[in-house]
């Protein structure tokens, strides 16, 4: 089975390709996407591109995850990545993403978020999406709610990112019509 395609007004959301890897490696080894993403490296490594999305194909194939690059539909270029992983089929799934840089304040974000959200709900049958971010990412909370999440709470000192302790707030929403 192959990664679908889902089309936005301003976006095309597919499966990524090895070719993506350089421009992978480019954005999310910026500092700044590292140091608000919960597994993200910094350094970004030779390889690691390459090696992330070559496990894209088995997870979707396992049912585990549904990974897609963000791509702006003018000029195709990749400005980050959304995806659903630890899937539960017809329960829930978690989201995650990241936007390169460049690509901020741009609402690509939001726009990639909805269309996966129908898809999770729609061609998925899950029943709810949940999602997290670093508290000091407050931008990241900005677009879950944007797109309907509802904060459902804050773990303190949950993870650790560098050696420091960081605070996760938790993120839920639930199909429309079984709300």
């Amino acid at each position: 089975m192959t990664i679908p395609t889902l089309p936005t007004n301003r976006l095309i959301l597919r499966g990524f390709a090895q070719a993506d890897a350089p421009r992978v490696q480019a954005l999310a080894g910026r500092f700044e996407i590292a140091d608000t993403t919960l597994s993200i490296p910094h350094p970004y490594g030779d390889g690691l591109a390459e090696a992330w999305i070559a496990g894209h194909e088995g997870a979707f194939n396992d049912g585990q995850a549904v990974p897609f690059a963000i791509t702006r539909k003018r000029d195709g270029s990749l400005v980050g990545a959304i995806s659903l992983v630890s899937i539960e089929p017809g329960n829930q799934a978690e989201l995650g993403y990241w936007v390169g840089l460049p690509y901020w304040n741009k609402g690509y974000c939001t726009e990639a978020g909805q269309r996966v959200l129908d898809y999770a709900f729609g061609e998925l049958g899950l029943m709810r999406v949940y999602a997290r971010h670093l508290a000091r990412n407050p931008s990241s909370g900005r677009v879950l709610e944007k797109l309907g999440f509802l904060h459902e709470g804050t773990r303190r000192k949950h993870v650790k990112k560098w050696n420091a302790f960081e605070d996760v707030e938790d993120y839920g929403i639930i199909r429309e019509a079984d709300c």
